[in-house]
């Protein structure tokens, strides 16, 4: 008996990624059979998944995938179709969201252990019809959300809740946050909940994105190299490029952190670091941290605190067969909020 077979946009090959959404195509429509969830996996039909920055980073090959094809997609909201062996947290029905962990060793550093492997990356991810993730890794999502609204909690969310965590802010505090796309949005308003008294000044290069953060609540938006009302305590970086890292560290106070939330960066910009200088950017005690991955436990903790903050997610939807499209819009720069794939 043949197995049921499903849509999914695959990843088969690496390459720059034009506005046309690749030449040549990097992505194809197929239909692949369903998986089936291994003991202690369940299958999940996924109904949104979010497109991600890191998404692009692995279609253009700064990250590629340790085989091709590969499923991308690694902000996957659905429900639970099918249970493997011995699974007892879930049950057919339920709600849950797979984020960038796909497996880890489950302790608290698993995000920096060699067991990490990612979704859509080492295991394939959301821009189908259904997968298979591991119990653990299948995160109950909160009523308060629509799926697509959900989706970009799973990632630019999670993530951007880690980074602040490793920003260090105490309330009161001015934090900076350069690029204003997917995760910053979200960070922004989870940062304005968790230090009220703290002004966030927003460095973005679009003016767009400059309006939509003082709509959202920033005390200041300006451009990369604009000059903030107070230098930050803290600059939380979410941009793939290296210019805004040198403008965020000459704009730091004394002993304030440079936190970089990204995977990779682009070499497009890249002999911006040539102006390093380091009684400008690195003297009086400025430090540098990034982020790496994320854990489960960042995913459970940020999907329980967003309906309190509120956290509401700014979504463009698109279908599964316009992943490509997707992707090539989040080229072009100009995006606020979340693109996210309707796929159910």
């Amino acid at each position: 008996m043949s197995r049921a077979t499903m849509r999914a946009m695959v990843l088969v090959r690496t390459g720059s990624f034009g506005d046309d959404g690749g030449d040549p195509p990097v992505l194809e429509a197929c239909r692949l059979p369903v998986p089936e969830p291994g003991a202690g996996e369940v299958l999940v039909r996924v109904q949104a998944c979010g497109v991600c920055h890191t998404d692009l980073d692995q279609a253009e090959g700064r990250i590629a995938p340790p085989r091709l094809p590969v499923v991308p997609g690694h902000q996957a909201v659905g429900r639970v179709a099918a249970l493997g062996a011995g699974v007892a947290e879930h049950r057919p029905g339920d709600r849950v969201g797979v984020g960038w962990i796909h497996a880890s060793t489950g302790k608290a550093d698993e995000n920096l252990s060699p067991a990490f492997r990612a979704t859509g990356r080492d295991a394939d991810g959301g821009y189908a019809e259904y997968l298979t993730v591991g119990e653990r890794y299948a995160h109950p999502i909160p009523d308060a959300y629509a799926d697509a609204e959900a989706a970009p909690l799973l990632c630019a969310g999670a993530v951007g809740y880690r980074a602040l965590a490793l920003a260090g802010l105490c309330d009161g505090e001015p934090l900076g946050l350069t690029g204003f796309g997917g995760s910053a949005h979200l960070v922004l308003q989870l940062a304005r909940y968790r230090y009220p008294s703290s002004p966030v000044y927003v460095f973005a290069r679009r003016p767009r994105a400059r309006e939509t953060a003082i709509a959202l609540g920033a005390a200041w938006a300006g451009a990369i190299e604009d000059v903030p009302p107070r230098p930050p305590r803290s600059i939380i970086d979410t941009t793939p490029a290296w210019r805004p890292v040198i403008a965020a560290l000459a704009a730091l106070q004394p002993g304030g952190r440079l936190v970089i939330n990204a995977i990779r960066k682009e070499d497009r910009d890249r002999e911006a670091l040539d102006e390093l200088r380091y009684h400008e950017h690195l003297w009086m005690e400025r430090e540098v941290k990034s982020v790496a991955n994320v854990t489960g436990r960042d995913i459970r903790e940020f999907l329980s605190l967003a309906p309190e903050v509120p956290i509401r997610p700014e979504v463009a939807t698109y279908p599964l067969e316009q992943a490509g499209r997707a992707l090539a819009d989040l080229r072009k720069g100009d995006v606020t909020g979340s693109k996210v794939l309707l796929i159910g």
